[in-house]
């Protein structure tokens, strides 16, 4: 039995998850070769962008901004760290906290960033209107899932 797609609610196409996964890929391949030449992934592109908003910033506040746990968080800051880009030291009013802080090569690199966004804009050929639009509405839906604890594991 074939049901039409506009009637069936299980039809791969009319998927939100579906549409959001291929976007997430096709958006990440976008990114991947314009952040190369920073020598950057994109989620360590990530880790800066909080970084280059405000640094220091403990361990914790990065995963808080970037919704990611401490196991997923510590590769990428190591990574970093090897790459000269950032620093890892003990709080000295809290043992138990690490404090990432830009180095002067991180800090340097902001300036070659900031042709990141606009590359993107341009290699995806759509209006930056549509691409804050889609912004405004993803960053309500991310809300919705945090307050649904759709990201309980990210560590609080």
């Amino acid at each position: 039995m074939t049901t039409n797609v506009a009637d069936d609610p299980l039809a791969l196409d009319r998927q939100v998850c579906f549409a959001l996964a291929v976007a997430n890929r096709a958006v990440l391949g976008v990114y991947r070769p314009i952040l190369e030449p920073l020598g950057l992934t994109h989620p360590q592109y990530l880790v800066m962008l909080a970084l280059w908003g405000t640094s220091p910033m403990s361990v914790k506040e990065i995963g808080s901004a970037l919704q990611l746990d401490s196991p997923t968080l510590s590769p990428l800051l190591k990574r970093l760290e090897s790459s000269g880009l950032l620093t890892r030291t003990r709080s000295a009013d809290d043992e138990r906290q690490l404090v990432v802080e830009l180095t002067d090569a991180g800090r340097a690199l902001r300036a070659q960033a900031e042709k990141v966004p606009p590359a993107v804009v341009e290699a995806l050929g759509v209006e930056l209107s549509e691409l804050m639009e889609l912004h405004r509405v993803l960053t309500r839906i991310n809300a919705a899932a945090v307050k649904a604890g759709a990201l309980g594991g990210v560590d609080k």
